[in-house]
């Protein structure tokens, strides 16, 4: 009893326990911190989804499939002109090289550069004593032979006289027949000595002929009417002409008729439709003149070929008048040579007949070059065509099917970014040299 008793008060004397809060019980010092936490959770995920849809839309708009459209031109009738282009250099039409016969020092120069100078003008003269020497010493030796033939006749008029006394003696047997015979063999060696004499003076003449004509080498003269374009001599200058012909002068004969030098491939000098011939027209510029057209006919095709570095080319001279004397000999020139033309034709840009549907011009499934496509019903369609003569941006349509002038035909296509010409060309938005788009079919 005692015991039960103990327990009982004991459990009654004990403390209170505190008092432990449920679940369900709301904290009031925690409730504000977890609702802005919540917030925070939920706006960024507002944000991210918001940015996956932008990049979303901004991938598509930017790397997926856009509209698909296509750039036209129109045909039109017009000149299609095939031409052959080069280089070449203007020279005057003759240029003579003055040279020197005979060696010296050169005394007097009278023509300088751009000279106006006429046939038999003296431009040099080469110091003319020593060959004036010479022709006195060959007038001198003229004049002896002269003077031995006049002797040698003087002893055959004695010959003669001697041999008519000593036929009478031997006739008469007052001399010996010896004596007779050796009188007249005195008369033929006179004779013969008359001939000798003869042919020594011709000796003589011919010597002083030579000696007459090197004496005229010293003058250096002017073989043409012209303009002295190079002097290549100074005065006091010692010219040797023994091994080789020194050159002076280089003088044009007209430079008011010129003539441009071009060299032409071989693949366009001769073509399986037509090559280069005599009389085609050519138009040329020159670095000095950039903006002025000079125009000339070709005047010869010259067989001769020129190879370097195993690059085959031929001389094509054109003829061009130069009454203005604007152009210079050795200016550079860019020559436009016209092979072929054709007035008013059917013509189609050369884009159209490069163009091929499918993506990029040249990829898929490229038409034959005599197809042109046109939009039927939104969609490109060919049109089979026969082409002719083709220039550097047209081509002659001599065939054209159910084509006219003023079809529209597709020369390139675009996209939503890009625009696809047939030459392959990509040209975006900003490029200053992009192809004007047009509205997208």
């Amino acid at each position: 009893m005692n015991r039960m008793r103990s327990d009982v008060l004991t459990r009654t004397a004990a403390p209170p326990s505190p008092a432990i809060p449920s679940a369900a019980t709301p904290d009031r010092t925690t409730t504000p911190s977890r609702r802005r936490a919540r917030t925070r959770a939920l706006l960024w995920g507002v944000a991210g989804a918001a940015l996956l849809v932008g990049g979303g839309v901004w991938w598509r708009q930017t790397h997926g499939p856009a509209p698909m459209g296509y750039v036209t031109a129109a045909l039109d009738r017009g000149p299609v002109a095939r031409a052959v282009t080069a280089s070449g250099t203007v020279n005057p039409v003759l240029t003579v090289i003055v040279g020197s016969y005979v060696s010296g020092v050169v005394r007097d120069i009278s023509c300088d550069f751009n000279t106006m100078v006429h046939k038999g003008q003296v431009c040099a003269t080469i110091d003319p004593r020593p060959y004036q020497l010479v022709v006195d010493q060959s007038r001198a030796a003229l004049e002896t032979a002269k003077a031995q033939l006049l002797k040698d006749q003087a002893s055959l008029t004695y010959a003669r006289l001697n041999e008519s006394r000593n036929a009478k003696l031997v006739a008469g047997g007052w001399v010996a027949p010896d004596t007779g015979d050796s009188v007249r063999a005195q008369r033929d060696q006179a004779i013969a000595q008359i001939a000798i004499d003869q042919g020594t003076i011709h000796q003589r003449q011919a010597a002083l002929d030579a000696a007459e004509v090197n004496l005229g080498y010293t003058r250096i003269v002017s073989p043409v009417d012209g303009v002295v374009v190079s002097r290549n001599v100074t005065q006091g200058q010692t010219v040797a002409a023994s091994f080789q012909t020194p050159t002076l002068f280089l003088i044009a004969q007209d430079l008011t008729k010129m003539q441009v030098d071009t060299n032409v491939s071989e693949s366009d000098v001769e073509s399986e439709t037509r090559g280069i011939k005599a009389g085609d027209a050519a138009s040329f510029t020159v670095e000095a003149f950039p903006n002025r057209l000079f125009r000339g006919l070709v005047s010869q095709v010259r067989q001769a070929p020129q190879t370097v570095q195993n690059v085959v080319t031929y001389d094509v001279v054109i003829a061009v008048d130069n009454s203005e004397l604007k152009l210079k000999p050795g200016m550079t020139a860019t020559v436009r040579i016209l092979t072929d033309r054709r007035e008013d034709a059917l013509r189609a840009p050369n884009a159209a007949l490069r163009f091929s549907p499918g993506g990029l011009a040249g990829s898929g499934q490229a038409g034959p070059p005599d197809k042109l496509w046109v939009l039927r019903d939104g969609k490109p369609a060919p049109v089979a065509v026969r082409t002719g003569l083709e220039d550097d941006a047209y081509t002659e349509i001599t065939r054209s099917g159910a084509l006219k002038a003023g079809d529209a035909v597709i020369t390139g296509q675009t996209t939503g970014r890009t625009q696809h010409t047939a030459a392959g060309a990509r040209t975006g938005h900003g490029g200053g040299g992009a192809a004007p788009r047009l509205p997208r079919l």
